[in-house]
């Protein structure tokens, strides 16, 4: 319910303004509406990452230790690993958001992209960005790196188990049970790592925008 709600933020953050510019074929933002929109998207861009990495510890606990669910994934540590994903998440956005409101932005300039990116605004800047930049490495560092290594560690410990299992179809039936999960973090993470982790002198304009389109609005609809 968690990854359903916040896929539903995530994308209800900047594709509804999206379609609004091109039914009125208006492309502007207000400043306090770009804003609002970069807190959103980081926000729940990040939750959305710690939730995936909670939902690949839940299947490394029901296919490595089956008998001990129950107990390791009481309500309680369900409602506490959620609990800190929420607080984790607001704190960087929010902070990220009022650093940007110490930038200078250049008069009559276009965001090279459809929605405000961080990246992309920080390239329409007249005024020094370092911190910013900072922060968008810190953030990436918290919410796409440390995610990805706990999913990572999570399937490598699954797939020993899996392999240790002498029945075929018990095999299956344990990979089937990671296979919609597994599918969306390697969508997920590779269009963002497309995007964020390339050399800037890889990027274009039009490759962002089309991995933008893959992780915003494809990739939550096949979130499980």
């Amino acid at each position: 319910a968690n990854l359903s709600l916040t896929d539903a933020c995530f994308t209800s953050a900047s594709i509804p303004k999206m379609l609004a510019n091109i039914y009125n074929q208006s492309w502007t933002i207000s400043y306090s509406e770009c804003l609002a929109q970069l807190y959103f998207l980081l926000m729940f861009g990040g939750l959305d990452n710690c939730l995936l990495a909670v939902m690949a510890y839940d299947r490394y606990v029901a296919i490595c230790q089956p008998l001990h669910y129950s107990t390791a994934m009481s309500l309680q540590l369900c409602a506490l690993m959620l609990g800190m994903c929420w607080v984790l998440t607001n704190c960087p956005a929010l902070m990220h958001t009022l650093l940007l409101t110490r930038v200078v932005f250049c008069a009559h300039k276009a965001i090279p992209h459809f929605y405000c990116d961080p990246s992309a605004l920080l390239k329409l800047a007249c005024s020094d960005t370092h911190i910013n930049e900072l922060m968008i490495i810190t953030m990436g560092l918290m919410f796409l790196t440390t995610p990805l290594m706990l999913i990572i560690f999570s399937y490598v410990r699954i797939s020993w188990a899996v392999f240790g299992i002498s029945s075929p179809g018990g095999r299956w039936k344990a990979f089937s049970t990671c296979g919609s999960h597994l599918t969306v973090v390697l969508l997920f993470y590779g269009s963002l790592m497309g995007v964020y982790l390339l050399p800037p002198s890889t990027h274009s304009a039009e490759r962002e925008k089309r991995a933008a389109i893959l992780y915003m609005v494809i990739i939550p609809m096949l979130n499980p």
